[in-house]
């Protein structure tokens, strides 16, 4: 059985708040996830101060705020993610944060991270995904707002850099994305041109989606958590609560085990039931020595011993090398 690896994606959901970030980090933990994620940047590095938000960023904490307000108000320090690390190890789950610079990379992989997690957003960022791609960690790459194209050519830039372990998402950028949005067969086309492992960043609002992109062979499954999707934040809105992210990690296992080696065999509780269930070959009435033995004769039915109707043509045509009883088990 392969073991879908659930990313909690906290995000900016802990409001820029350090006690937040943690309770997520014990609420991910609790609901089943292997790691909780958040992003790390220095706001003056990544963003123009005049720009505007989003508009699902305006739809969810209000448009009267510049995108670069926003982010600064949401930001962590190095030392406060430093802490969230620690935390993370002294409680049992992987911590992740995508940088979005070099420098935030190189300080994050110094905390030991186990792996760099790039976002959709610089998914065309060559000089970035160069020093990813020669850090010599796994990768995980989203790939929301790109087609087939941009993916392959941010595939090459890591492998051509270095990487020698990548997953890459598929995702839609859209918060809460709708499922006529979702595509998920996309996945499926990345695997085939790629070859590489697949797996899915979801935004819808249920557990539906993301369960099935396991079920299509997805290896990472990320989602956004949140304390309480009633917050003031760009991200609460879309992000699913600990009850419910701990009920899809359930599904998940459980469509885990589902999915099985794809040998098709029967398992030990079959082979138990086919004992009374499967047919076999018996008289149909009683049969004197002899007799040519044929289906006006023969029946099939249920029964404790006899050989299987596979053997039909081979029984059929032959002399009864005994008498038989109506509906006692023919023998060859």
């Amino acid at each position: 059985m392969t073991r879908t690896f659930i990313i909690a994606e906290a995000g900016v959901n802990h409001n820029g708040r350090p006690e937040l970030a943690l309770k997520l980090c014990d609420a991910a933990k609790a609901a089943g996830a292997d790691a909780v994620k958040f992003q790390t940047w220095v706001t003056e590095k990544i963003i123009a101060p005049h720009t505007q938000k989003a508009d699902y960023q305006k739809a969810n904490s209000g448009a009267g705020e510049s995108q670069f307000q926003m982010l600064k108000a949401l930001e962590l320090g190095y030392d406060q993610f430093a802490k969230i690390k620690a935390y993370c190890d002294s409680i049992g789950i992987t911590f992740l944060s995508t940088g979005d610079n070099p420098e935030d990379v190189d300080f994050l992989l110094g905390l030991g991270m186990p792996m760099v997690k790039i976002g959709s957003g610089d998914i065309t960022n060559i000089p970035l995904l160069r020093h990813i791609g020669a850090c010599g960690k796994p990768v995980i790459l989203s790939t929301g707002m790109a087609d087939m194209e941009m993916v392959r050519r941010a595939f090459g830039t890591l492998k051509d850099a270095g990487a020698k372990d990548i997953t890459v998402l598929h995702c839609t950028t859209n918060y809460p994305c709708p499922a006529e949005e979702v595509n998920l067969r996309a996945m499926l086309t990345i695997k085939e041109e790629l070859g590489c492992p697949v797996g899915y960043s979801d935004h819808t609002l249920g557990t539906e989606v993301p369960v099935a992109a396991v079920a299509l062979g997805a290896s990472v499954i990320e989602k956004h958590l949140t304390l309480d999707r009633n917050m003031e934040g760009p991200d609460h809105a879309a992000s699913m609560e600990p009850t419910a992210f701990g009920e899809m990690c359930r599904q998940i296992r459980a469509v885990e085990k589902a999915l099985g080696s794809g040998v098709k065999e029967p398992n030990a509780s079959e082979k138990a039931i086919s004992g009374v269930v499967l047919k076999r070959i018996v008289a149909a009435r009683d049969i004197k020595k002899g007799e040519i033995l044929a289906a006006d004769n023969l029946a099939l039915k249920r029964a404790p011993e006899g050989l299987s109707p596979e053997h039909w043509d081979e029984v059929c045509g032959t002399a009864a090398k005994r008498d038989y009883k109506e509906n006692q088990a023919i023998q060859l």
